[in-house]
Order: C-alpha cells, then structure tokens, then sequence
C-alpha cells in the first residue's frame, strides 16, 4: 500500500481527450468535416488539413476559413470492485473553444496556404466523482484492517482533478499543379504540446473499532491520525522491551520474563494484546522478536499514514515536434476527384515543469514521449448529378511505431519506464467515412455522413484512467452562401462508442465496462477575397 496508495489518482489526468480521429490525432477540424466528415478529396478552403495538393485547383484569390466547435463528451466506467462505496462513475471532457483557422492564397497553377488546428487533444477533463482507481485504493482500507483484526466497515474521501491536454498544429503547404488533372503538395506542421494536471486527495477518514479511534470506537476519524497513533503506540511499546533486551533477556520470552520478574503480568498482557494475542503465555515470541514486531508495526502503520495523508499535485508539460507532410490530388473526369495525403511521424517529448507533486509522478525535468502518428489519408469525391456530390474516405494511423508515454513502473523516485506501443498496441488504428451533400439551390446545401473507427489497442492498454474504443459517427449539417464569396457552415456531430469490458484478477477478480459518447457542434464562415 503505502507509495503505491493513491497513485492512480492522479495518473487518471494523463487520459487523452480525442475526438474524432485516432488515439492522439484530432480529425474534426473544421465545420465542414463536422458536417460531413468525407473530406480527404475536398476542394474547399480546409483543404489546407485535408487535401492539401487540391488547392491548386481552386480559383485564382485569397480565401479564409474561420470556425470553431463546442465538445462535450461524457464518460461512464462501471466496476464490480468488492466493497466499494460507488460501482458506476461518470466525468466529463468539455471544449467550448475548439478553433480552426485556415488561409489560401491561389495563383495561376500555385497555392500557398497556413492552417491553424488543435491538432490533437482539447479541453478539460474533470473527474468530480473519481474513478474505479481511484476508489478501489482506500476501499481496500477497511476489509484490510478487518483482516489485521481492527473491525472497519466504512471509508470515505473527497478528491478533485483536471487533467488539460491539448496539441496546437501551424501548417504551412506549398501546392502546384502539374497539369489540368494532376497536383502535388509540400508541407510541413509545427506541433505545440501542452499539458496540465491540478488537483488533491484529503480528508481520508475510515470507522476502525479500537481504543485508539480519537473519535471514538466505530466512529469516522481521521485515516492518516488514526495509523500515526498506531504507528507511536508501536514504537512506545518497541522502546519499553529495550532495557530488557539491554540486559541480556532479549531471549526470554514473556512467561519466562514474568517469571523472572522482569516484567509484571499486566505488562505482558499488554504487549500480547498488541500483536493480537489475549493470553500471552501461548505467544512464543522471545522478548527480541517482539520488540522486532512492533517495530515492523510501527513502520507499516507510518507508511500507511503517509500514504493516506493529503496529496496535491500541480505540474505543466510541454514540448514541440515537427511533422512533414506531402499531398496528391488526381482529378480523374469532371465528377471524380481523387485525394490522398501522407504526414510523418513527429518525435515529441514533453517535459515536466512541476510545482507540486506528493505522489512523485510528475518528477521536474523528466520527458515523457508524446508523439504523433504517421497518418496516411486517401479519398474521393463524386459528383454523381449537378445537385447531389458523394465522398469516401479512409484514414490510416500508424499507432503502433509512435511513442504514446504509457507508463511501464516507476522507479522510487518516480522516475518512469515506458511501454513500446506495439507492447500494448496490437494493430494500427482505421476510420473508414462515408458523406452526400446536396444542393438545394444556388444558396443552400445540405450534407451528412458516418464515420466508422476501429481501435486496435489491446486489452493490456485499457484502463479507466485511459482506454481506446471503437465509434460510430453521424454527421450533419448545411451551407449557406451569403453571397457568392462568403459561406456559413453549421453541423452537429454525434459518436456512439463501443462499450469494452476487462477482467481483472488482482488483486481479486473483478470486471470494468468502458462507456463513451461525444456531441460537437460546429459553426464556421469561409471568405474569398
């Protein structure tokens, strides 16, 4: 128990907060996609994200796009954990500020363009109820004691973590056409990783039924008081043994020390009674081996104090990493384009800036892998009449050689090891889409799509403090043309995910069910100039 207690509290503040997209990458970075998420062969302004080389077919001028999204997602762990107080869990990720903003500058066969995108994680994760893990390590506090013979029935605590995350992506992309159907793209992303963790665990108070319950035997008190008073009365009773053992009768034991007269009957009932034995003539322990027991008490009840005291943490995490990009754009006919897009892998770590840290998770100046994944994207849009255009898209992310930081062990210091994702990791994560839009005249169209994502994380990566599932997603929406340089989008995005449940066997079998689903809406207004 002792270090180990409560750990995984704060660890639940690492848990990614993705969208639509892969196990870290953000997809869902713009109205449009929101609406119908079939963009990797778009010729529209977020072809900056999406199809990068299809710019250099757009018309000669300067366009901007400007949209953001509000996020909600919700989140409900269940646990059939013996003896807790809560079996059902639910915490929230809010992102009311998900901002997107891309600008096109086109000339005779070349673009130029810039994209900025959360291009991974956003908002805020509150966990205001806590998590299996976080309830399992003080329910484990009252069968425990009962077991060492101290009768508890009840615990109780109170918590409060925030756990932001979010990934800020610069694009910049040079596109040309090399002829009326065929176009190539070159870019780059600057990524910007920032991560922050605050809260606390106190107040840790159990009902243990002893005489040395300051607020009475069977009465909720203080779980870190309580283990200190045990861990004094140890090392009192410890201290008194000493002059005998100084003596040379550290090889009696009690019934021979109470013959002897070095100890009265009371004062040997007493030191039985504290190892848990009433009638100390049947203990066999010699008077060093009880000294040596209170001791051993007298430092697992120390640790047990420390471990159940208040905890706080306060730590920052940032760094920076490069991702290059290429594109092709194939214009087939009139109605069929063709898109595809290539980003490598970015190399990032971020490093610990850390104010506080009572659990030693948080180490100051330790890196951790945060990467980004290879993504490979290829799409295509038909327009089957003058109304009515079809997409399909897939997205290919090379999870399993980035470095996501899972956490392996720590070492006393808290210095961690890390998986290799492919240890947790069995195949690469899929999203296959599927989208229409439809032309209701010359100023409004409508559009929806489903998006379908396959998980291949196994089931060693599951957790309640982070877990990958597989979705379904619907969205909708429309476009209307102010004129014929300014469009509005607006689309609403709903994912239902699949729901996992793991069995654990330690440290008893028990079962954890995963649950998810998100809503997004998005507004956005495209501009040419």
């Amino acid at each position: 128990m002792k270090q180990k207690l409560f750990t995984f509290l704060l660890l639940a503040l690492v848990s990614p907060m993705v969208f639509a997209g892969g196990i870290v990458t953000n997809a869902n970075l713009s109205a449009s996609y929101i609406r119908m998420p079939a963009q990797d062969a778009t010729l529209g302004i977020d072809a900056v994200y999406y199809n990068p080389a299809g710019l250099a077919f757009m018309a000669d001028g300067f366009y901007v796009s400007l949209s953001n999204q509000y996020i909600t997602q919700t989140r409900e762990i269940s646990s059939t954990f013996p003896g807790m107080n809560k079996t059902t869990f639910e915490g929230g990720v809010v992102a009311p500020l998900f901002p997107a903003v891309y600008l096109v500058y086109k000339k005779n066969k070349m673009a130029f363009s810039f994209g900025f995108n959360p291009i991974g994680g956003g908002g805020s994760a509150m966990f205001e109820e806590g998590l299996p893990s976080f309830e399992q390590q003080v329910a484990v506090l009252p069968p425990s004691l009962t077991g060492a013979g101290i009768t508890t029935t009840q615990y109780s605590f109170d918590s409060e973590f925030e756990g932001r995350s979010l990934m800020y992506g610069l694009q910049v992309n040079g596109s040309y056409a090399l002829n009326d159907k065929i176009s190539v793209s070159l870019g780059a992303r600057y990524i910007i990783a920032q991560n922050s963790y605050k809260g606390y665990l106190k107040d840790v108070q159990i009902n243990p039924l002893h005489p040395y319950n300051a607020s009475g035997a069977g009465n909720m008190t203080s779980a870190p008081v309580f283990f200190a008073t045990l861990a004094t009365a140890a090392t009192t009773a410890a201290n008194s043994v000493q002059p005998l053992i100084s003596g040379g009768g550290g090889g009696l034991t009690l019934s021979q020390a109470v013959s002897a007269s070095y100890l009265t009957s009371a004062q040997a009932t007493q030191l039985a009674g504290g190892l848990g034995v009433a009638d100390y003539t049947t203990l066999p322990y010699t008077i060093a081996q009880i000294q040596a027991a209170y001791q051993t008490n007298a430092a697992t009840m120390t640790g047990y104090s420390v471990a159940t005291s208040d905890k706080e943490v306060d730590a920052k995490q940032s760094g920076t990493g490069i991702s290059p990009i290429i594109g092709l754009n194939v214009k087939v006919n009139e109605k069929l384009n063709i898109g595809f897009r290539y980003e490598h892998r970015a190399k990032i770590n971020v490093k610990n800036d850390t104010k506080k840290d009572d659990v030693r998770l948080y180490p100051d100046g330790v890196e951790t892998p945060n990467d980004m994944p290879t993504t490979i994207s290829l799409g295509a849009s038909y327009k089957a009449t003058d109304k009515l255009s079809l997409s399909a898209g897939a997205h290919y992310y090379f999870d399993k050689t980035a470095a996501y930081g899972k956490v392996e062990s720590r070492d006393a210091n808290g210095i961690p090891t890390f998986y290799e994702n492919k240890a947790v990791i069995d195949n690469n994560f899929l999203e296959l889409a599927l989208g229409a839009e439809y032309a209701i005249n010359e100023k409004v169209l409508v559009s929806g799509g489903y998006l379908r994502t396959q998980s291949g994380v196994n089931i060693k990566y599951q957790s309640d403090l982070s877990h990958s599932l597989s979705t379904n997603t619907i969205g909708f929406g429309g476009r209307y043309m102010v004129n014929e340089n300014i469009g509005i989008n607006l689309g609403a995005m709903m994912s239902f995910y699949l729901k996992e449940t793991k069995a654990f066997d330690i440290p008893v079998v028990y079962e954890e069910t995963y649950k998810r689903s998100a809503t997004v809406f998005a507004i956005g207004v495209d501009f040419k100039f």
